[in-house]
């Protein structure tokens, strides 16, 4: 295979991609560390470019604090929108193909079918609006790119949704969380698998795609699953988003239509909570 690149490798994303080479010997993955490939430091990143000429560059390096984005616009941009054009320059330079990984947040949450990749974007927050401006640059400078838009992410790796429900969990005996908002959890080795197969199908159908796990689930039936399949006595209450204020807005209907990945790419997409099982089972082998 050719060499690809995988940027933010550090993240949550990135440590999914390094457990799915290491166990299924992918050896044309390349992990520069952040003081390599800063997708921010042009100058970085030419050399990374110069010394691999890969084949494929894949972004998972993001600003995914969304509340603390709001007031933190100009680092969000920057990283969000300002590096992913400095990957497109240089994936234009060295005929490499992109592969950036964008957001559900884009969507304003207003309907009640899942969301096609044509639906119309209009994202209710900063960190939403941040993650379409980086998507819109990217056609303006390639041609060769792949956009993949997920949400809920979660895995053992890095701070997430799923390991903050556990720690309460242990500490608690009951917990308030959101039952009106809707979308579908994302497990993270199963989205670096897919852009795996995506990259060894040397498909040349570029453009932007949907991935989640299957099903629908609320924050509410989200947390109960964990608990259910942690073993963890916990009292869940479902309340309304009006009850749990946070800075930034989310959509209140974030649920995406697979349907052109699955096709294009031959998926089969595992159900959210058989993910959600394999993930803690990890878990408790690591403790």
């Amino acid at each position: 295979m050719s060499k690809t690149i995988v940027f933010g490798a550090s993240g949550q994303l990135g440590q999914c991609f390094k457990k799915l080479a290491a166990d299924n010997n992918l050896d044309y993955l390349i992990f520069p560390n952040e003081d390599e490939a800063n997708i921010l430091d042009t100058e970085a990143l030419e050399k990374v470019f110069a010394a691999h000429q890969p084949a494929f560059a894949i972004n998972c390096a993001a600003y995914t604090a969304v509340d603390k984005a709001e007031d933190d616009v100009a680092t969000a941009s920057k990283v969000n929108k300002t590096g992913v054009e400095n990957l497109a320059r240089l994936c234009s330079k060295y005929d490499t193909t992109l592969i950036h990984t964008s957001t559900d947040f884009v969507f304003k949450g207003d309907v009640s079918s899942p969301l096609k990749e044509d639906s119309v974007a209009k994202p209710i927050n900063v960190y939403g609006q941040t993650k379409l401006d980086g998507e819109k640059v990217i056609p303006v400078l390639l041609d060769k790119y792949f956009i993949i838009r997920t949400g809920w992410l979660y895995s053992e790796f890095a701070n997430n949704f799923v390991k903050t429900m556990l720690k309460l969990g242990a500490e608690r005996d009951e917990l308030k969380v959101i039952a009106d908002q809707t979308g579908t959890p994302t497990y993270g080795i199963d989205l670096a698998g897919c852009i795996i197969r995506i990259i060894e199908s040397d498909s040349i159908a570029y453009g932007i795609y949907h991935y989640s796990n299957e099903g629908i689930a609320s924050w509410y039936d989200f947390s109960k699953a964990i608990f259910e399949l942690s073993g963890t006595d916990v009292k869940v209450i479902p309340v309304p988003t009006s009850e749990y204020k946070t800075r930034a807005v989310r959509p209140a209907y974030s649920v995406m239509d697979k349907s052109k990945v699955k096709q294009t790419f031959g998926l089969e997409i595992p159900y959210w909570r058989d993910s959600l099982a394999v993930c803690i089972g990890r878990l408790k082998q690591q403790n």
